[in-house]
């Protein structure tokens, strides 16, 4: 499955979860402090979307820095990060590890703002959640049914920080997101320096908002 394909899967997932968790019965609507989360960043970003001027290019730029300040908050993007680097980040310096950070933060958000637009009457359903038995990690697990009737499982990988949870990772089918970049950014890093990866973050982050017009 192409990253393209993960990040459409994420973007409809993460938008429309709350939709359908919202109308479980109340046995199952009992929220956890890591769905809780989830559901109070999607109220916000639909409450972006789901404005008038967000139809309007020249109106638009405001709400959508909303849903990114509202991304940026959800998701635990340094985590995202030594996980998708794996063991060579600890090789990089605390000034490396900053930039990489704000790189690939950069790359998911305009990724991710690029498949906004793109809602086509995509279904979820919140099936349940799985936590580690000493709860310090959660795995709260949906599946979206596309136009085509085809089913697609999406589950978010969150951890508490600071009495706060995050996302951390995001599975598609079982493939994960982390581990997705991992094998991208490892072929780069066999071959080259942090700062080269960081280079080609960076440069494919821009690359993608040139795209999105921004």
């Amino acid at each position: 499955m192409s990253t393209q394909t993960i990040m459409r899967h994420i973007v409809f997932g993460f938008l429309f979860v709350l939709l359908t968790v919202a109308a479980q019965p109340s046995v199952v609507r009992a929220s956890s402090p890591a769905q809780t989360a989830l559901e109070t960043s999607i109220n916000r970003i639909l409450g972006s979307i789901k404005n008038p001027d967000y139809v309007n290019p020249a109106t638009r730029r405001p709400l959508r820095q909303q849903i990114e300040d509202e991304v940026l908050h959800i998701f635990d993007f340094k985590e995202f990060s030594s996980r998708t680097v794996g063991p060579r980040w600890s090789t990089f310096s605390p000034a490396q590890q900053q930039q990489f950070s704000d790189a690939f933060a950069e790359l998911l958000l305009n990724t991710y703002l690029s498949k906004i637009d793109g809602y086509n009457g995509e279904q979820v359903l919140y099936t349940g959640e799985v936590s580690s038995p000493k709860g310090d990690r959660t795995e709260v697990r949906t599946v979206i049914t596309m136009k085509d009737s085809k089913k697609v499982p999406v589950a978010y990988r969150m951890l508490p920080k600071d009495g706060t949870w995050f996302v951390y990772d995001v599975l598609i089918e079982n493939i994960s997101l982390v581990k997705n970049y991992r094998t991208q950014f490892q072929d780069i890093l066999n071959s080259g320096s942090p700062d080269q990866l960081i280079a080609k973050v960076k440069a494919k982050a821009q690359e993608v908002r040139q795209g999105n017009g921004q």
